[in-house]
């Protein structure tokens, strides 16, 4: 087993600086595409051998130092009651939006074992058959799972999230509050199928401030991190211009903050941020020119292995058009250049 990510997050040293990519797992990948003709994302996550191909492949393509599940964070809602539909060009679709408190009462719980089994077989499947690296599971974060449950689906603004947190407290906090239980036995499900690392993805928490983060979001994230610091993982915290809130994270109970590419590595560390760091290429740079890409690459390693905790990721999911020959060669380059330094 290849450890150099976990021993990353314990900021334990390593021969080279570990990487992974966010969204590493189909999108660009042409094997991936070819499966998509065929079956909708649900599909796919729903039998555990596609599954495990999917998530497996960027490993053996690109010699990345971990494999992330592939499955969406909306998988564990339908379990609890929300009609989500995964819609091409859109995103998450929800018809039973939250309206009111009583919605939130109607939500069920997460039972695992039974609600998402393919998830837990997927994991199994991996990591005692076709992975010689970490796997790390993930979940949604309230917020983000909020937003969508409270919009409906997609937003830019998130009118009608923000609404309810401020307007009806009541209702924000009892969603919250299933939302963090349902999260909390979702991934101890994952850990307890083989998972060796969680991330935490706040996509769109960054719309908050950095006061209504502390009063409405972070109670929940310390009850859910609290709850999983004793599963014996490493514990991630991720989400998109964020860079305000990383403070924040570094007080939670976890071991890797994750940054976009809005906050350089220099800059989180002056900030406080003294755990881990995980980050954070611009994933549109990967569309550049190699002597580009290189120039920057070395810019944020030179950054990160200034401590020993550091993993290279980007500042957010791969894109569709990325070509994975680049993904392979810049895999390599990180490697060799830590390894030098």
């Amino acid at each position: 087993m290849n450890e150099t990510f976990l021993k990353a997050c314990r900021g334990e040293k390593t021969d080279h600086v570990p990487v992974w990519y966010m969204r590493q797992a189909g999108r660009s990948q042409p094997e991936y595409r070819k499966l998509k003709e065929k079956y909708s994302l649900f599909e796919i996550t729903h039998q555990p051998e596609l599954g495990a191909y999917v998530t497996r492949l960027p490993v053996e393509q690109y010699g990345v130092d971990a494999a992330i599940l592939y499955k969406d964070i909306m998988s564990p809602l339908p379990a609890i009651g929300v009609d989500v539909d995964i819609k091409t060009g859109i995103g998450p679709v929800i018809s039973n939006p939250i309206r009111a408190l009583q919605d939130v009462e109607n939500l069920g719980e997460i039972h695992p074992e039974e609600d998402v089994p393919y998830v837990l077989e997927t994991i199994k499947l991996l990591t005692t058959e076709q992975l010689d690296v970490p796997l790390i599971g993930f979940a949604g974060a309230p917020f983000t799972l909020a937003s969508y449950m409270i919009e409906g689906g997609p937003s830019k603004n998130y009118n009608k999230t923000k609404a309810m947190m401020y307007a009806e407290p009541k209702i924000w906090f009892s969603l919250m509050d299933k939302l963090a239980n349902m999260t909390i036995t979702y991934v101890k499900s994952q850990i307890k199928a083989g998972a060796k690392a969680i991330q935490i993805f706040d996509s769109w928490v960054g719309a908050l401030n950095v006061q209504d983060y502390r009063t409405f979001i972070k109670p929940t994230m310390e009850k859910i991190f609290s709850s999983l610091r004793n599963e014996g993982v490493p514990l991630i915290m991720f989400g998109v211009g964020a860079s305000h809130l990383v403070h924040e994270w570094n007080d939670l109970p976890l071991d890797v903050v994750g940054l976009d590419w809005r906050l350089s590595i220099n800059e989180a560390r002056a900030l406080g941020v003294n755990k881990t760091v995980q980050g954070n290429l611009d994933p549109a740079i990967l569309l550049a020119p190699w002597p580009v890409i290189e120039e920057r690459v070395k810019e944020i390693l030179d950054q990160g292995m200034l401590t020993p905790n550091y993993i290279f990721n980007l500042g957010h999911g791969v894109f569709p058009d990325v070509n994975p020959d680049t993904l392979k060669r810049l895999t390599s380059f990180i490697h060799e250049y830590s390894s030098q330094k």
